[in-house]
């Protein structure tokens, strides 16, 4: 029998905690991964966290963590502007690495990273695995198909709302520190874009395939935003409008808002209009259409005859038993493409090269917005 791969929690903010830590604590995972380590820079946190959950080891230091923890694998759940540090000297420690949305904030950061892991035998993941849906596999094959023609442009994104400041997790009661939301309206890492439309980026992209280019407009709508009675003032842009081009004339728009989400789709899917029709979530024509797991989808509490949220996370790999009941379990299902991808030699689809074409596209966006002028993009995956 292959031995379980040592993992480690690097963050034991609201993500880590409502998903990430309960989910790899779980003893039906034991002969696969052993939570090891956790880490974050605040004690009560991170010792709380390890002794709820029986990790053994707790660390406030990072390097430490690295040095000490004994792991073979990290989660990185840390602040997105933390992530490009954190995961080079992760990498420089030996670690196999998979990174929470995004990897880095900028496309030669996302380079250095790939190139190091390469060098060192190392494997990197990176979320969102979009493409790991059945639903989108579905929507890719009815696009080639010509299922609604020639497809003449798309739609998607996602809004902040209030959704960071209002998380539960974040008031983690008497003797504990509270979990401040504020790298989220910060620079560098803030913002919708990479927080959130980096869902809608990877999926409309693993069905369009790379953008070629990026035009956009941005800037700052609401100037701050309120946490356990304190102002946090919005150093990041959070109302961003972006055109893509995909050439041959087939175009995309794509927001990360302040607020207005368009309820249009499903998981950040997107909306596919073409000479005969339109594919919109999961609805083909104003129906929905099938797709594999569909009929797990639907028993699930908010499924019934129309797959919600939680029954399309049911479907995703890995994604059974217990895991059902556990949040961020698209999370975990992108963290379970490091396990067997290290264990038993399955390469992921969610490739560290299809998030840094996603980073390139938000590091456009805010170039094209600053300077005015389309920004032609350069990766591919």
């Amino acid at each position: 029998m292959k031995a379980p791969l040592k993992f480690g929690v690097v963050g034991c903010g609201t993500v880590s905690l409502r998903g990430l830590i309960p989910h790899l604590a779980e003893k039906d995972l034991a002969d696969r991964v052993q939570l090891t380590a956790l880490c974050d820079p605040i004690a009560d946190r991170v010792e709380h966290a390890a002794h709820a959950y029986g990790v053994p080891q707790a660390f406030t230091s990072y390097e430490e963590f690295l040095e000490k923890g004994g792991v073979d694998a990290i989660t990185i759940a840390s602040p997105i502007g933390v992530h490009f540090e954190q995961g080079m000297k992760a990498l420089e420690a030996g670690k196999h690495i998979h990174f929470n949305k995004t990897m880095s904030v900028t496309t030669e950061e996302s380079d250095k990273l790939i190139d190091l892991a390469a060098k060192k035998g190392l494997k990197i993941v990176s979320s969102p695995g979009e493409m790991l849906r059945p639903h989108n596999i579905a929507v890719k094959k009815m696009l080639a198909d010509g299922v609604i023609g020639d497809v003449t442009w798309a739609l998607a994104g996602a809004a902040f709302g209030s959704y960071h400041e209002d998380e539960p997790e974040r008031d983690l009661g008497t003797g504990l520190t509270p979990i401040d939301p504020s790298w989220y309206f910060r620079k560098p890492g803030g913002g919708p874009l990479f927080d959130m439309t980096v869902y809608a980026l990877h999926g409309m992209t693993g069905i369009l395939g790379p953008a070629r280019a990026v035009t956009a407009l941005s800037g700052i709508r609401i100037p701050e935003r309120r946490f356990a009675e304190r102002v946090i003032p919005t150093e990041a842009d959070d109302n961003t409008l972006m055109l893509l081009d995909f050439g041959d004339g087939l175009f995309a728009m794509v927001y990360g808002t302040a607020a207005g989400a368009v309820k249009n789709s499903l998981d950040f899917s997107g909306t596919y209009y073409g000479t005969r029709g339109k594919i919109e979530g999961l609805k083909l024509n104003g129906e929905y259409f099938d797709y594999p797991g569909r009929d797990i989808a639907v028993t699930a509490p908010d499924g019934g005859t129309q797959p919600g949220f939680g029954g399309n996370e049911w479907i995703l790999p890995n994604i059974e038993g217990v895991h059902r009941q556990i949040g961020e379990q698209h999370v975990f299902a992108d963290i379970m493409q490091l396990v067997d991808w290290v264990r038993d030699g399955k390469q992921s689809v969610a490739t560290a090269e299809h998030a840094r074409h996603v980073v390139e596209i938000v590091e456009a966006a805010y170039k094209s917005a600053a300077t005015g002028q389309r920004q032609a993009l350069r990766t591919i995956f």
